[in-house]
């Protein structure tokens, strides 16, 4: 028996970095039900704020209990497999619920001002009257022969019609429409507009019918027999159809099980294509969620899958959170890129995710790539995922030849590049001491044609030149955007470097400026040294757009597109630069990694490597791991067709074994080797890390609160050893210094993911971090990069 004076009550999640939830009473009847899920506006302190319930109908006298103030939805946000995924999240990488559930919430959802989310609207006319014969309609409109046409127009089109379409589309004034309203034949409408920014983009060669390979069906049928809640990794080679298993699956999942599906892909670069495909199997049924969106487009696709109006999700990592009731299947497509770590609180890996929901709502989960990751294959040897192989490339498309063009001969006549042997630009105060100086500069300081021997060997320009003349296109890839790495003084070596981080700042040409890729920070590049006064300022190493512009003065002829993060800023640059390679306009595609993966042009036939050493040498132990993965990726894009491919890879590191087994397209060689190294001091996946970052805006206090930690950490585990978890450090992170904030780090290491997670949550919550100094401390656990 409930007791006098008691009060329903609701537990909510908040987005607060505090380790618990609110309670709050319903002293009224809400207009909508309240139930876990739910979003509610309660008040904070002085201010009111979107919080989530996760526990209803508890019973409490405490008078001091505030009340929840609004009840804005009429459904609760999200699924109960959602919230469940939610509070998994929040435990496996130690964040608050309340931080989790906001980041799995549309913008438009996250917000008290407009806690219900105001929808486009678009005016329709509409048709209220017949006026069936001929002789009335004479004698109605008479000489208005336009108000008429629009009549007929608007009858045979069922009696509704976008204004703006009329206007715009159709060439109508509107004193033609306001005539017609004026008669009272017409009405004018309000009605809610569904933004689908991918409606009617299905291309034409995502219509083309395929019969599966026998080692295609023998993956379907498998995914089709498996149990609920089970994992594949679907391991082929590119081209070899990993997207027609896909869409088969589904197909199955959804037309004929009548459940719903994830499609996750890891780069926005890849969706229009993936997208064109989807729909042209499922048309309307698919729905589209990924950050490039504006925020009216992500919340309507999200409400049509709340709604079940839709039920298939294709989008970047987000979309795992997507509000499918009942969910059947989650694939997750290119399944190794570092994409899908999340890279702010809550740091989440969609792919881990991925294969937790699935197992909470009895869905498939398929994980694909043509290079796991090397996590992926550890647990696909071990049983925990089910291996599917596609071993050799459907219909007419083999692997391409590859051939390795070794740089270091051309060094050692004076043509190479010291910076770009070394794999990237040199950071910070230390960047005069790295750059060496037999180091060439760009096109301007030594001539057009010397530029272009350290950018294109004779090898790659030959088959470049041989299929432009036969009609062919090629793909080039340089995984460094901008123009020049960095800007040195001859005189001094002084490098510029960003005033905010601890990395040189990158020379952009058009627009011309230097820019920090880490904060964006710009300024104008200076003619003169701003520490000696001298004239001599280089520009050095290479970049995109440095590629882009030598290649155009040795080919003018050539139709070149350049895809990087300078040129796709635009909310449609990416689909735009991609159908024109699709229509056969563009005949040299020019890129950084986000052409790398996941395009199918069968007329594709050359795909150069400007600097395979780009990134292999980085302080991280997934280096080599990444620069294989982007060999053989990029690779893939070529011989996709019957007129065969070659890839050329231009290295000074030919004797590397990422180079050699992507010479030999050999995935499973490379695992060997990788792992092989990864063994003494142990990384993944043979152990589990958690990066704990210290940061703050005073160098000092921040070394001293990492050192601290290191110490603090030590203790504890020293009296807890059953849990068997190790540190590392703590030393200065690789980039020491970003947006003005100075970062160190320090490695937990253990076999057990129960026991890491007791010790990262034991070490959130009693560790104290000193208010002064800006100083912070962030758990990244099961990081992609330690940079």
């Amino acid at each position: 028996m409930t007791a006098p004076g008691a009060r329903r009550t609701v537990e909510v999640a908040l987005p607060l970095p505090l380790f618990r939830t609110f309670t709050y009473a319903l002293e009224n009847t809400p207009q909508y039900p309240v139930v876990p899920g739910t979003r509610v506006v309660v008040p904070v302190r002085t201010r009111s704020e979107i919080g989530v319930c996760v526990a209803v109908d508890r019973r409490a006298d405490d008078a001091r209990l505030r009340p929840v103030l609004d009840v804005p939805d009429a459904e609760p946000a999200f699924t109960r497999g959602t919230l469940e995924l939610c509070r998994w999240a929040a435990s496996y990488y130690v964040v608050p619920l309340g931080v989790v559930l906001r980041a799995a919430l549309p913008a438009l959802l996250t917000g008290v001002r407009a806690p219900r989310p105001v929808q486009r609207t678009r005016r329709v006319a509409v048709l209220v009257r017949e006026v069936p014969s001929l002789a009335a309609r004479d004698a109605l409109f008479g000489r208005a022969a336009r108000q008429r046409e629009l009549f007929e127009l608007l009858e045979s089109a069922g009696g509704r019609l976008d204004v703006a379409h009329i206007t715009r589309q159709l060439g109508f004034s509107a004193s033609v429409l306001d005539g017609l309203v004026t008669r009272g034949l017409v009405t004018i409408e309000g009605e809610i507009a569904p933004r689908d920014p991918f409606a009617g983009r299905v291309a034409a060669h995502a219509r083309q019918a395929h019969v599966p390979t026998a080692a295609q069906r023998n993956a379907i049928d498998a995914l089709l027999a498996a149990e609920p809640g089970h994992a594949f990794l679907l391991h082929g080679i590119t081209g070899s159809g990993k997207t027609l298993v896909y869409l088969e699956f589904l197909r199955e999942v959804v037309e004929r099980r009548g459940k719903g599906a994830i499609l996750l892909v890891p780069e926005i670069a890849l969706t229009p294509q993936t997208v064109d495909r989807v729909r042209a199997v499922f048309g309307d049924a698919v729905a589209v969620l990924h950050s490039g969106l504006s925020d009216g487009e992500r919340y309507d696709a999200w409400l049509a899958l709340r709604r079940g109006t839709k039920r298939i999700a294709v989008g970047a990592r987000s979309a795992v959170f997507a509000p499918i009731a009942d969910l059947g299947a989650i694939v997750v497509d290119e399944e190794h890129e570092s994409t899908y770590k999340n890279g702010e609180t809550p740091r989440y890996h969609a792919r881990e995710m991925a294969i937790v929901r699935a197992r909470a709502e009895g869905a498939v989960a398929v994980l694909g790539s043509a290079t796991p990751s090397l996590e992926s294959w550890w647990n696909a040897e071990r049983g925990k995922y089910r291996l599917l192989t596609l071993p050799e490339r459907a219909g007419a498309g083999r692997l391409p030849r590859v051939q390795v063009v070794d740089l270091r001969a051309r060094h050692d006549r004076g043509e190479g590049d010291d910076a770009a042997r070394r794999g990237g630009a040199p950071i910070g105060r230390r960047a005069g001491a790295h750059a060496g100086a037999r180091t060439t500069a760009d096109g301007a300081d030594g001539g057009a044609a010397f530029a272009l021997q350290r950018v294109l060997s004779p090898e790659l320009e030959q088959a470049l030149e041989t299929r432009l003349g036969r009609g062919e296109q090629s793909i080039l890839l340089l995984n460094r955007r901008g123009y020049a790495s960095f800007v040195q003084c001859e005189s001094c070596g002084t490098v510029q470097v960003c005033p905010d981080c601890s990395i040189s700042l990158t020379y952009h040409r058009a627009p011309e400026r230097l820019v920090c890729h880490y904060c964006l920070h710009e300024e104008l590049p200076s003619r003169t040294c701003l520490r000696c006064g001298g004239t001599a300022v280089r520009h050095r190493g290479l970049g995109t757009q440095q590629v882009e512009r030598l290649v155009a003065e040795r080919f003018p002829a050539a139709r070149i597109a350049r895809m990087d993060v300078d040129t796709t800023s635009g909310k449609w640059a990416h689909a735009d630069i991609l159908d024109r390679v699709a229509r056969g306009d563009v005949e040299i595609l020019l890129g950084t990694q986000m052409i790398a993966k996941g395009l199918d042009f069968p007329n594709v036939t050359l795909v150069g490597i400007i600097d395979a050493d780009v990134g292999m040498n980085l302080p991280d132990f997934r280096a080599a791991e990444r620069s294989f993965q982007l060999m053989h990726q990029v690779a893939g894009r070529a011989g996709r067709g019957p007129k065969g491919g070659l890839v050329v890879i231009q290295t000074r590191m030919p004797s590397h074994y990422a180079v050699t087994c992507a010479l030999a397209h050999d995935y499973a060689g490379f695992v060997r080797q990788e792992l092989s190294g990864r063994r003494d001091p142990r990384y993944p996946p043979l152990t589990r890390l958690i990066n704990v970052v210290v940061s703050g805006t005073i160098e000092e206090e921040t070394a001293d609160l990492a050192l601290h930690a290191g110490d603090w950490l030590t203790r504890l585990l020293a009296a807890r050893p059953d849990e068997r978890v190790s540190v590392v450090g703590p030393a200065p992170c690789p980039i020491e210094r970003i947006q003005r904030r100075w970062r160190w780090h320090l490695l937990l290491k253990g076999e057990r993911a129960e026991a890491m997670t007791r010790v990262a949550r034991y070490f959130s919550r009693r560790f104290e971090v000193p208010t002064r100094a800006g100083l912070r401390v962030v758990l990244d656990r099961d990081p992609v990069s330690l940079l």
